[in-house]
């Protein structure tokens, strides 16, 4: 299945430092879901994760998909195996780091964020009987028979954050922190103004970027996050989205000491360990269900019916939605669940572009 220079791939890979740089997490304890000798005469099923920078524990979007792994590793008894992406790498070491988790016996491969698609794209030919799937990319570059490209429509559940934010503003003014300026993040944007005005057309909308491509590190910079912050709520905004990843956590931390309120994004931020001292400022979190898809991925495996191809997970599929926990929206939930069902009969609908 792989070239006859595998050991070689092997010694490149450690030369690029992935295991001393603290990008790869152990594999599941044996026996503590099934995986362990005696625990079962089948072989489990065995699923390689390749995060995108920041990696588990960025409480956004990598750690969404660990929740994803984690659940089928405790459903279904699944053996994982992860790896992180380094910010400013280069194509090559993508392309290695699945290799790598092939060569260590991971037939199924999730690559975490639309930075991989190349390298998913080169690896799958090169790998046929090795199923994949890509977080936020239905690209050519890819597209392939053993590939499934999963994507969102973070457009549609920012359209309701967005709504939430104009509904919840002071100060007629309100911000929009982007990690990196990409086409997805822009989908976020678009949504998030597009929600805004639908409940105040005269509403300002301040729009940041950290970073442009092909610096990832707006998704990975907790001060940049901040900074960016700072200087919205300075400007007169009250609330300020964020859709920039482990940036968002400076995002939290500028609301906090401006005395304002943030909007989440991925996971249930106010409901994370890792923002339990900022979880009050955070009014709700635009949630992108992509531990429903990785466990999705992982079942279609498990039960023979992987297809490959594009699968959207929008509104009406439950891939998207808002929160609430911290109950600082139950009063407006009537008026966003109204959006929610004119977006999903398609009364409303949402651009992907600003």
């Amino acid at each position: 299945m792989r070239h006859a220079t595998k050991v070689a791939a092997v010694v490149a890979a450690a030369a690029l430092g992935l295991a001393a740089c603290g990008s790869s997490t152990p594999e599941a304890t044996p026996g503590a879901n099934g995986t362990g000798t005696g625990a079962s005469s089948a072989a489990p099923l065995k699923v390689g994760l390749a995060y995108d920078v920041g990696g588990r524990g960025d409480g956004s979007f990598n750690d969404a998909a660990a929740a994803g792994l984690d659940k089928a590793k405790a459903d279904y008894g699944v053996e994982g195996k992860e790896a992180t992406a380094v910010s400013g790498e280069p194509e090559s070491a993508r392309e290695e780091r699945l290799s790598q988790l092939i060569d260590a016996g991971f037939d199924n491969i999730v690559a975490v964020g639309f930075a991989y698609a190349k390298s998913v794209g080169k690896v799958a030919k090169d790998n046929p009987d090795v199923k994949f799937a890509i977080i936020d990319d239905a690209s050519p570059d890819s597209a392939g028979p053993n590939v499934e490209q999963i994507t969102f429509a973070e457009n549609e559940g920012s359209f309701l954050v967005g709504a939430a934010a104009a509904l919840k503003t002071k100060s007629n003014i309100i911000g929009f922190v982007g990690g990196v300026e990409t086409p997805l993040i822009k989908k976020f944007e678009a949504g998030y103004v597009t929600g805004a005005k639908a409940v105040k057309p005269d509403i300002q909308i301040k729009v940041q970027y950290l970073t442009q491509v092909p610096d990832f590190s707006g998704f990975n910079s907790v001060d940049k996050g901040k900074a960016a912050a700072d200087g919205m709520y300075q400007a007169g905004a009250d609330i300020v989205y964020h859709a920039a990843g482990g940036s968002g956590g400076g995002v939290f931390e500028a609301a906090k000491a401006a005395g304002k309120r943030a909007i989440g994004v991925d996971s249930d931020q106010a409901n994370l360990k890792q923002y339990a001292a900022v979880k009050d400022v955070i009014m709700t979190s635009m949630i992108k269900k992509v531990d429903v898809a990785v466990f999705d991925y992982i079942t279609s495996i498990k039960d023979g019916k992987f297809q490959g191809g594009n699968k959207v997970f929008d509104l009406k599929a439950g891939g998207v939605d808002y929160s609430t926990t911290g109950g600082q929206i139950d009063d407006i939930k009537a008026k966003l669940d109204e959006f929610k069902q004119k977006i999903i009969s398609g009364e409303i609908k949402v651009p992907t572009t600003p």
